[in-house]
């Protein structure tokens, strides 16, 4: 990640503390201005609109923290479930944001229902990363992706509002990529994952 989009995140990290715990107006609005700022760098170097960034940016109150996005790995004949993004029309490995009222695993089950149609039973932890480490292009805000290996036990796709297809493809035969959820390098490690029952978690 360019050094200009870490700092940014950093400025929006401090203003958003500061917002949370300061109680002087003057304080307040300097730190009101720092997001702003922050918000200006991210649109540059982005190219997406002030406006946008801003809402993904700075719509955030209290001590700011990484979100959790959950990935699931479901495997079968040595293939790789991935669904169809109605949105882009890319694949992915089925998953999302973590609902406030939902644990990981809860949560990685419910996404695959909705996404998938498939009923799974949430195995074992395969890995723990960074987001901006991994995927492009790099989010304004902290996000741990969750890599969850997964068994399906019963259930079938239908297309809903998220999803068009789900497929399941071999590591040499898998199609465009929404890059921005998953990249080639973190199917293969579902892969590896998949065929090493010792596997150890890994964790940025």
């Amino acid at each position: 990640m360019e050094e200009l989009i870490k700092w940014a995140i950093e400025l929006q990290f401090i203003a958003q503390a500061g917002l949370t715990y300061s109680e002087n107006k003057f304080d307040r609005e300097r730190f009101k201005r720092i997001r702003e700022i922050s918000a200006e760098i991210m649109s540059a170097k982005s190219g997406l609109s002030i406006e946008k960034v801003k809402d993904l940016f700075c719509n955030e109150e209290g001590y700011q923290t990484p979100k959790i996005d959950t990935r699931a790995a479901i495997f079968k004949d040595d293939k790789v479930l991935l669904v169809q993004e109605t949105s882009t029309l890319e694949w992915s490995l089925p998953g999302g944001w973590v609902d406030v009222n939902q644990s990981v695993r809860t949560n990685i089950i419910k996404e695959v229902k909705e996404e998938a149609g498939l009923d799974v039973v949430a195995d074992k932890i395969i890995a723990v990363q960074d987001r901006n480490k991994h995927n492009v292009p790099p989010y304004a805000y902290g996000i741990c992706k969750i890599f969850v290996l997964c068994n399906a036990i019963g259930g079938k796709f239908e297309a809903n509002i998220e999803t068009c297809d789900s497929k399941f493809f071999s590591i040499d035969k898998l199609p465009i990529l929404s890059v921005e959820r998953n990249t080639k390098e973190q199917i293969e490690m579902c892969f590896r994952a998949y065929h090493d029952e010792n596997w150890k978690v890994l964790f940025d």
